[in-house]
């Protein structure tokens, strides 16, 4: 970062003016910062912020959102070019090692990944003492704060060596987790992975799949998995990569600045992940998909959206930070209609999602408030129509997202002016 200007604040505090003068730090794209770290300390006055949404908390040369624009990309690549060109794998890559790798750097990659997914009997005994029917969501989380049990000793991380060697056990490792928090969910043996197939395929194996069973893609005729499946789940991990500062990222932030094991830091992640308002979303999608329940009750709650004095929300619609069309959901849109055709879906929900879809994108009233879909609408429809429940949407965000939190974990440990996160508050008390 470089200083560009001055920034000059003058206060009247019980009619006497002060002014502070600070520096305004120049980033390569978005808007520039004012460095206001002294201003407690110059002027013994804190900043208001609620849920920081003014706030620039890092450095990071990760991701970058416009969201004014809609845009979004990972170390300057954009989000549909990696979505549609590249596989998820290389996003990955691209995310940790700033750069796309090699046919051969991503022949080692996957290679690691394959022979890293396996997990230790203790850590697979952990499931049997999860009650039946428990969530895949804190099962998943559970497992993933006990591997910080299994591999401890990468609590101090000191060479590259080291921060590659966490990263690629872990990305390894999630797919497994989640598919035996599914299996466990419903009461079936967990499969263990073959290292004869993909990340994305082996993952939807574990998902599918009877022990001992192989199986064989094919593009015609009865498989266990599709590879329009495979491309279609694929580039839903992509989308979900990364996404800047958001609320799960910046709790693995906050986690990392105390020191603790980065295991713990990426499980406190999957648990932010999991709230409604956050990668809980598209499971709402689905729910409310459901609770509508045919075609011609879409315009009553369209109504329903639209009356101030109705507390009913449209779930899928709008965005934190674009007041543009969501760039992940303009990928997703064209996958839906990809499986449409190649999976030959005409699923009773994406009739009703279509038609929602159609009115919000021409009503004046959603058109006017930048209420355009977003990922998490599409992305419950499409996992819908891949036949994974609803239950799984939140554990395949976390799949897609552990790579951002994991390369943000890093980026926020390597940087010497982190300090551990503080927040102040504005006391109303006695």
């Amino acid at each position: 970062m470089e200083n560009q200007n001055k920034a000059t604040i003058i206060l009247d505090i019980d009619g006497e003016k002060k002014e502070y003068t600070y520096d305004i730090l120049k980033g390569t794209k978005g808007p520039d910062v004012v460095d206001i770290r002294s201003f407690y300390k110059d002027t013994g006055l804190f900043t208001y912020d609620v849920g920081l949404t003014s706030t620039a908390s890092c450095t990071s040369s990760i991701t970058f959102i416009d969201g004014e624009k809609g845009e979004l990309s990972y170390q300057g690549i954009d989000i549909e070019t990696l979505a549609t060109k590249h596989s998820y794998l290389e996003t990955c890559f691209l995310l940790l090692h700033g750069s796309l790798p090699t046919e051969d750097e991503l022949i080692d990659f996957d290679l690691e990944l394959r022979h890293r997914s396996f997990l230790n009997d203790g850590l697979t005994n952990l499931f049997k003492a999860f009650p039946d029917g428990a969530h895949p969501m804190s099962s998943l989380s559970s497992a993933v704060t006990a591997l910080a049990s299994f591999h401890f000793e990468h609590l101090d991380l000191n060479h590259q060596e080291d921060y590659d060697e966490m990263a690629y056990r872990i990305l390894g490792k999630i797919p497994t987790i989640a598919a035996m928090s599914y299996r466990h969910y419903i009461g079936y043996p967990s499969v263990q992975p073959d290292v004869n197939l993909s990340f994305t395929e082996n993952f939807l194996f574990m998902m599918r799949a009877y022990p001992h069973q192989r199986m064989k893609m094919t593009k015609e005729g009865p498989a266990l998995i599709k590879e329009v499946e495979v491309r279609a789940l694929d580039s839903i991990f992509t989308l979900h990569a990364d996404h800047e500062q958001n609320a799960s990222t910046t709790v693995v932030r906050g986690v990392a600045s105390t020191g603790a094991h980065p295991y713990v830091a990426i499980s406190s992640g999957i648990n932010a992940l999991w709230g409604r308002a956050h990668g809980g979303a598209n499971e709402s999608v689905i729910a409310q998909l459901e609770m509508i329940g045919s075609v011609d009750n879409v315009d009553e709650y369209i109504a329903k959206a639209k009356d101030p004095n109705d507390s009913f929300k449209l779930m899928g619609f709008g965005h934190r930070v674009y007041k543009n069309f969501d760039p992940r959901a303009r990928v997703l849109k064209g996958l839906q209609d990809e499986l449409k055709v190649e999976l030959k879906l005409d699923s009773h929900l994406m009739e009703i999602a279509s038609k929602i879809e159609e009115i919000a994108l021409s009503d004046e009233y959603f058109v006017k408030r930048n209420l355009y879909p977003n990922i998490d609408f599409y992305s419950g429809v499409i996992l819908t129509a891949l036949k994974i429940p609803k239950e799984m949407f939140t554990a395949i965000f976390v799949i897609g997202r552990t790579i951002g939190w994991i390369s943000q974990w890093i980026e926020s440990i390597e940087d010497k002016q982190s300090k551990i996160v503080r927040p102040r508050q504005l006391y109303k008390g006695m």
